[in-house]
């Protein structure tokens, strides 16, 4: 289908309560989607006037959910773009830190942060604003269905859901505990679904977990029935959603479920049957053969489902650039890949002759071994992965091993390792020991890209803390991180 250039348009951020849930906030963008353009005002009232401005609107999602947006109080809402995918790989033993920084994240990597850490409560503030402004597009759209035809209608509705689920998602993972433990019984997350443009509805409880991933699988079901199958160029069909980018996150949601029924079912749909791998349906998603591809511009390789664009003028504000954090290029880093045991770096399955330590890792002067799957050079401007196809294998082969065939899930395993280390041989493998070199290969292919702490509570495993020096089992309640002490302030529902 034919996407519309996009104009730049503005809408003005609305502070509110402790939950600070602006109306809307358009990015500025050109028909790249990238370069920003000067800013114009539209008024709430005229926000759905013409399709361009309703584009607009759409686009925004997208940049909400990277949230490198400095709130009026001088605080920047790190959340997709980085900073999340740091405070997820940092809470385990994949990295050392470099600096002692509490900016970038030092509590957080020794596990004592608290309810009142000013970057988890912004983390979850870019959170909840990515979902308002998800329920205030998809209000708008319905009041304004004669604006544009019934076709782009009901993809901008599937973009839109798509963003609320990928953020809820992402939030019950860090403030919930894992559905694996009880299956869902939990408290989870206040589950806001209609549009807040006053504090009058900040009192609301938590739903429980289970309740919680009920709505990102029902958003992301219908996102597939009302997604493009084809966005119509390499560009948008990463930077933006279409129906396989709906699949695959259900992929992620069902695995973290614990549902390896579901998550064969929905990876099947966008996995042949045999090797070599591709989608069969929609876009044609394939493993790039030189993994270095992955990560570098224009970002548009067959492998990436769906990245947040990072342009000059909107990356992330100081200290919340993953590059800064893990490359040494710029001659500093906050973190260090820990090169011993327990860290991945040492396991025999991840040999030296892999790409992926030959290309992504390099070591400093002082023999520190860094990440470069991140340019560590300003400005910065590395698409953030969010969903590749290497996952979505590595998902179902899980799934297959743990519930279905352990010749399928063999071969996917031996689809992402080999094309990194193509000598390699897994040897015989019993099933248990197959589920293990699978796990072990997500901490390989997935380093640094925000799987690890995640990985870990979804197996009700303790964390294994290089920070804390210790294991942080699951009735520690240090496991999970605390809802925030404002929004506990601020909404009597919670308590």
């Amino acid at each position: 289908m034919k996407l519309l250039n996009l104009k730049a348009y503005k809408i003005s951020l609305v502070k509110l309560s402790l939950l600070t849930l602006p109306l809307s906030i358009i990015s500025s963008c050109s028909e790249d989607f990238l370069e920003a353009v000067p800013e114009t005002t539209v008024s709430e009232a005229t926000a759905f006037d013409t399709p361009e401005r309703i584009l607009s609107q759409v686009n925004g999602l997208y940049s909400t959910l990277k949230s490198n947006y400095v709130d009026p109080d001088g605080n920047i809402l790190g959340f997709l773009s980085g900073r999340y995918q740091i405070f997820s790989d940092i809470r385990a033993e994949e990295f050392k830190n470099q600096t002692t920084n509490v900016v970038t994240g030092y509590d957080v990597y020794q596990h004592t942060n608290g309810g009142d850490n000013t970057y988890l409560t912004n983390m979850w503030t870019a959170g909840y604003l990515a979902i308002n402004r998800a329920n205030t597009f998809l209000a708008g759209l319905e009041a304004n269905s004669d604006k544009v035809s019934a076709e782009i209608a009901a993809q901008y509705r599937g973009e839109a859901k798509f963003v609320r689920a990928l953020a809820y998602f992402s939030l019950v993972q860090f403030f919930a505990k894992p559905y694996t433990m009880d299956n869902g019984a939990s408290p989870g997350l206040p589950l806001r679904l209609q549009p807040e443009s006053t504090s009058a509805n900040n009192d609301l409880p938590r739903s429980t977990v289970a309740e919680v991933y009920t709505q990102i699988i029902k958003d992301l079901d219908e996102a597939e029935a009302e997604l493009a199958a084809d966005n119509g160029s390499e560009l948008y069909n990463i930077i933006r959603a279409h129906k396989n980018a709906a699949i695959a996150l259900k992929t992620r949601v069902y695995l973290a479920k614990g549902d390896y029924t579901k998550v064969s079912t929905e990876g099947n749909k966008i996995v042949s049957t045999t090797a070599p791998f591709t989608s069969p349906i929609n876009v044609t998603h394939a493993l790039e053969p030189n993994i270095r591809a992955v990560f570098t511009a224009p970002f548009t390789s067959s492998e990436s489902i769906f990245s947040l664009a990072v342009a000059e003028t909107n990356t992330a504000g100081t200290q919340n650039q993953i590059g800064s954090y893990y490359n040494y290029a710029g001659g500093a880093f906050e973190y260090s890949i820990n090169a011993a045991a327990p860290g991945i770096y040492a396991n025999p399955q991840w040999r030296a002759v892999d790409k992926r330590k030959t290309d992504l890792t390099a070591t400093n002067p002082g023999g520190d071994v860094y990440l470069t799957k991140y340019s560590g050079q300003t400005p910065f401007t590395d698409y953030v992965p969010i969903i590749r196809y290497a996952e979505v294998l590595l998902n179902l082969a899980e799934a297959e091993a743990r519930v279905g065939s352990q010749t399928r899930a063999r071969a996917l395993l031996e689809a992402v390792h080999h094309r990194s280390d193509p000598d390699y041989s897994f040897g015989t493998l019993n099933q248990s020991e197959l589920i293990s070199a699978i796990l072990t290969e997500r901490r390989i292919e997935l380093l640094g890209e925000g799987f690890r702490s995640n990985d870990i509570l979804r197996l009700n495993q303790p964390i294994q803390s290089i920070g804390a020096g210790t294991s942080i089992n699951p009735t520690d309640p240090r496991y999970t991180f605390p809802i925030p002490v404002d929004e506990v302030n601020n909404n009597p529902g919670i308590q």
